[in-house]
C-alpha cells in the first residue's frame, strides 16, 4: 500500500466522508471548483487520487486518519 504524506493525509481528514469511493467522489467534485491559480491543490489532490485508486476499501477502513488529535 502506498504511503501518504502529511498533507494528503489531511487534505483526507478534511473530505473523508466515511468510504474510500466517497472520498474520490468529494475530491473529484473539488477539484472541479479549482482556479487556474490552485496548481498546488490539483496536484495534492492528483496525487490522493491515484493512491486511493490504486487500493482496496479494506486497506482504506485500515487507514489511521485520525490519530489522537
Amino acid at each position: 500500500m502506498k504511503r501518504f504524506t502529511k498533507d494528503e493525509r489531511m487534505m483526507m481528514m478534511l473530505y473523508n466522508p466515511g468510504t474510500r469511493e466517497g472520498l474520490i467522489a468529494e475530491l473529484e467534485a473539488m477539484r472541479l471548483q479549482l482556479t487556474p491559480t490552485e496548481r498546488r491543490l490539483k496536484r495534492l489532490s492528483k496525487s490522493v487520487l491515484e493512491k486511493l485508486d490504486g487500493m482496496t476499501d479494506a486497506e482504506f477502513d485500515g487507514l489511521d486518519l485520525y490519530p489522537d488529535i
